[in-house]
């Protein structure tokens, strides 16, 4: 499937018609097939599109409106159920697509290990690229169960593709001792528990460079995001993830890309996770895409 094919489905608020003048592109990776907990991650693209509609096109916080913005929603990838290794395969080509037409990739999850094939189609074109990671779990496995695709291991994959060191983790609270080990020796950056404050002490070591953003909503504590597959508790509020959604909006970093994973909208009657990542999305609409004219 290509970005700029038709799609009859629904559509983030204010998504423009067509591909062409869009600046970004919007599209969803209904993946869930190596969770080890809660699955249902492959439902929150759309109903994360749906919760858009609720929203103001203005943000307040960046005195930005959506008017102001060309992006164009694709839709999702129609992934083969069940294959990893194709999904992923499927995936990079995607994003290889979308950067070969110059335009901002803005992608929907999914579990998170849909971020792995995205990062790796990104460094191809950006090989100074950092990534700022912003999460519960650290992700640094080598494999779980015995299974080296698994939504536990992005990062670690990440630090070894572009090396520890050009990767910034935020939030984290959870998971195992050898993963908490390989982030003290690799030379990775990682900040435990809060995400604003030891994001704005980073921020300015990467000024100028491409950063790839990938957000994973369970960073949240489940009072404000309860619908998700592997919740954890002691995280930050919504408010703090805004805060730094604006932080990086406000730097000097190059972003280049973005995610948000992780909404598994099926264990929240009440829609507040959706709604809040339509939010963030938004946000990150108007704060990480530059015009290209």
């Amino acid at each position: 499937m290509r970005f700029d094919e038709a799609y009859s489905g629904k559509v983030f608020i204010m998504s423009r018609p067509t591909y062409e003048d869009a600046d970004a592109i919007l599209y969803g990776m209904p993946m869930d097939w190596t969770v080890s907990f809660r699955p249902g991650s492959r439902f929150g693209p759309n109903r994360i599109r749906e919760a858009s509609l609720g929203l103001e096109e203005y943000s307040p916080y960046l005195d930005r409106h959506l008017e102001e913005v060309t992006y164009f929603d694709a839709g999702d990838i129609p992934l083969p159920f069940g294959n990893a290794q194709r999904s992923l395969e499927m995936i990079q080509s995607y994003i290889e697509q979308i950067l070969a037409k110059g335009k901002f990739p803005l992608g929907l999850g999914g579990e998170h290990l849909v971020s792995w094939p995205i990062i790796q189609a990104i460094y191809q074109k950006y090989p100074d690229l950092a990534v700022i990671h912003i999460d519960a779990h650290a992700d640094l496995r080598e494999e779980y169960e015995g299974e080296a695709l698994s939504h536990s291991t992005p990062i670690r994959k990440v630090c070894e593709k572009i090396g520890p060191e050009n990767v910034y983790s935020f939030g984290i609270r959870s998971g195992d001792r050898d993963e908490f080990r390989y982030a003290k020796e690799s030379g990775m950056h990682m900040a435990k528990y809060e995400v604003a404050e030891p994001l704005k002490k980073v921020l300015p070591s990467l000024a100028g460079r491409p950063v790839y953003v990938t957000i994973d909503i369970d960073v949240l504590d489940p009072a404000f995001a309860p619908g998700t597959g592997t919740a954890e508790a002691g995280g930050i509020s919504s408010k703090e993830l805004l805060e730094a959604i604006h932080l990086i909006a406000r730097s000097d970093l190059r972003v280049v890309g973005a995610d948000l994973v992780e909404v598994a909208p099926n264990y929240d009657p009440a829609e507040q996770t959706a709604i809040a990542a339509s939010k963030f999305v938004r946000e990150m609409l108007l704060g990480w895409v530059k015009p290209s004219k």
